[in-house]
């Protein structure tokens, strides 16, 4: 590689580097950040070391490229300081993470090199990329697949606009394929690679409740696809970010690529060389993906995770401006209204929920903090209607657990789209996947949480907001009656919180009634003079809408 001179002033704004480590490329990324949270590139570097060579037979990195990588990484780290970096950020994806001396490459890399490696999970490494393709396009309106092909994997990301409602990680890379099937020219050899990348998806994905309107594709694989589809129709001078091709494109320069001989592709105009040994399995990934999910267009994106690792770096630098806390119910409103929820319902059954937690929180020992939990998840839990109105509790647990919102950590955004999951339908089992991944603490505090957003939500089952305020009584032998306060009969949500009662009754060991209280409706009315419901636990008079 030749000898870079750097002509930087120290004094200028910070630079950030981004490395990522592929299975088949390492790449650097030196960029100066910008307002509005973008950035300028300042150089781009990539090293084909081929990291995750024979990892699929030998479950290790190849001793031969890793000093071919460690080298790399050498020369990078000495090109990110020659930009003057402020911060250096190195991740490490499939191979690192699949190896079995994979931590040994990293601790040679922080012993012999000062470089401190990220090994990123594949769900971190999905949402990277989508990070990526979010700051790019405008996904407003539409229900989309973001793909990440890489060397030793492909994370696909499905959504409707900016909001995640699925994410899956497979063991389908580029690499790793064309290594397993080697014979892809004869129709028996590439049948058996189609078959095994149809099974792995069938086995691994779900297929939505509606087709995505488009594909956004990353990865090497995706940007060799938009250059020799340029190249065969003479659109050289077209930018790669944003082109598009037709899945009828894709099959047709996979069966031509499939039957030449990589000696032979070294000359395909558009295809890298580095790629013609790997370019038939990377594009039988895409045409697989296209038919499973009934996908006609992709969008090919010249980024990915490195850019989406850049951004993440940028939005969390000192100076720049993020969402605190305070501002988590205008985060909680913007998701719940960008999803169509029916918000004064939403508000609603917040409010309700809260009353009884408060009321319910000293018998049963309920931890106070949980209290903004559930209330947030009553504002969320119908966000799964944009997906699907049969199962939208459960898409509304895969929108909140990938939402970033606002205001609330990791772990209290699990416990959140946990309560949105249970809010109706089956009871907290472990056999759930969601569930059982949480703590047997968590566990019972979402079965606790659960139990009460059931009641509070039938409690508006009319959605019409009659019931103003509850009163908890707890009676002998573990009996619990609701008091509700409505100027009239609340039949239809008596009905609605009395069918969601079971739960309820089961975590709190208790036979629950379900009341009206019309001397209590009476009363209300004569003190207030319009049937505002009373401050109740430290309540105010009304709830804030």
């Amino acid at each position: 590689m030749e000898e870079k001179q750097f002509f930087l002033s120290p004094e200028l704004a910070q630079r950030l580097g981004a490395i990522d480590i592929g299975t088949n490329s390492i790449r650097l990324m030196v960029a100066e950040p910008l307002k509005g949270g973008n950035y300028r590139i300042l150089d781009e570097e990539k090293e084909s070391t081929r990291l995750g060579k024979q990892l699929n037979r030998t479950g290790r990195l190849d001793p031969e490229a890793i000093e071919l990588s460690l080298s790399a990484l050498r020369r990078m780290k000495k090109i990110a300081e020659g930009f003057q970096v402020t911060e250096l950020r190195t991740i490490a994806t499939c191979a690192v993470r699949e190896a079995a001396n994979g931590e040994e490459f990293c601790r040679r890399a922080r012993e012999e090199l000062g470089i401190e490696i990220e090994i990123v999970g594949a769900e971190q490494e999905a949402l990277l990329a989508f990070s990526s393709v979010q700051r790019a396009f405008d996904l407003s309106g539409k229900h989309l697949a973001v793909v990440d092909i890489g060397g030793g994997s492909t994370e696909i990301v499905l959504a409707f606009g900016n909001l995640v409602e699925a994410l899956y990680t497979t063991r389908l890379g580029a690499v790793r394929l064309s290594e397993a099937f080697p014979d892809t020219s004869s129709a028996e050899g590439f049948g058996a690679l189609v078959d095994h990348i149809d099974r792995h998806l069938k086995k691994h994905t779900k297929l939505p409740a509606f087709a995505p309107h488009i594909l956004f594709g990353s990865g090497g694989t995706f940007t060799s696809l938009a250059a020799m589809v340029m190249a065969a129709k003479g659109q050289n001078g077209n930018p790669v970010r944003g082109y598009q091709v037709s899945r009828a494109d894709v099959r047709h320069l996979l069966d031509r690529l499939r039957k030449t001989p990589p000696k032979e592709r070294a000359n395909w105009p558009g295809l890298s060389p580095d790629r013609t040994d790997i370019i038939v399995g990377g594009l039988a990934i895409i045409d697989r993906v296209m038919d499973r999910f009934a996908i006609n267009t992709v969008q090919v994106h010249n980024r990915g995770v490195r850019d989406g690792l850049l951004l993440s770096m940028i939005d969390s630098a000192p100076g720049v401006e993020s969402e605190a806390p305070s501002d988590r119910e205008a985060a909680l409103e913007r998701l719940a209204a960008s999803c169509g929820c029916e918000m004064e319902h939403s508000r609603h059954v917040s409010y309700l929920a809260g009353l009884i937690f408060a009321q319910l929180a000293p018998r049963y020992h309920l931890r106070v903090e949980d209290r903004v939990l559930l209330e947030a998840a009553a504002k969320l839990q119908d966000v799964g209607y944009l997906i699907n109105y049969d199962q939208h509790h459960k898409h509304s647990y895969h929108l909140i657990m990938h939402s970033r919102l606002a205001g609330f950590q990791p772990a209290e955004l699990e416990l959140i789209a946990n309560l949105a999951r249970y809010h109706r339908g089956a009871e907290p089992k472990r056999k759930h996947d969601n569930f059982r991944q949480l703590a047997p603490r968590d566990q019972n505090r979402v079965r606790q949480m659960a139990a009460i957003l059931r009641v509070a939500g039938g409690l508006d089952r009319s959605n019409t907001q009659q019931v103003s305020d509850v009163a908890v009584q707890f009676g002998r032998k573990r009996h619990i009656s609701l008091r509700l306060i409505s100027r009239q009969f609340p039949e239809v949500d008596i009905w609605g919180a009395r069918k969601r009662a079971k739960l309820f009754e089961k975590v709190f060991d208790a036979d629950l009634s379900i009341e009206w209280d019309e001397s209590g409706a009476r009363r209300n009315a004569s003190s207030n003079g319009n049937g505002s419901a009373q401050s109740r636990v430290g309540e105010p008079a009304s709830k804030s809408h």
